[in-house]
């Protein structure tokens, strides 16, 4: 089994997956992020996830990334 460098740390809709990226590019971490549902609509499949998407981050970088995610979600919820 192989070790991942990347974890993934958010998992949502499109609008925030677009802010949580653009504030860690702002602070030089350069985000992967996945859409099953758009992968799967190119491939000519139905999906039932359309609008969410996965954030992975390098583990090297996880520590400053929960700090914004966990900032952005603290301003959500209030």
């Amino acid at each position: 089994m192989s070790v991942s460098e990347y974890t993934k740390v958010f998992s949502g809709n499109i609008f925030l997956v677009t802010r949580i990226k653009a504030e860690l590019e702002a602070i030089g971490i350069v985000p992967v992020i996945k859409d099953e549902g758009e992968s799967q609509r190119l491939a000519g499949y139905a999906s039932m996830n359309q609008g969410y998407q996965d954030v992975y981050v390098n583990n090297e970088e996880l520590e400053k990334t929960m700090e914004i995610i966990n900032r952005i979600n603290d301003e959500i919820s209030s």
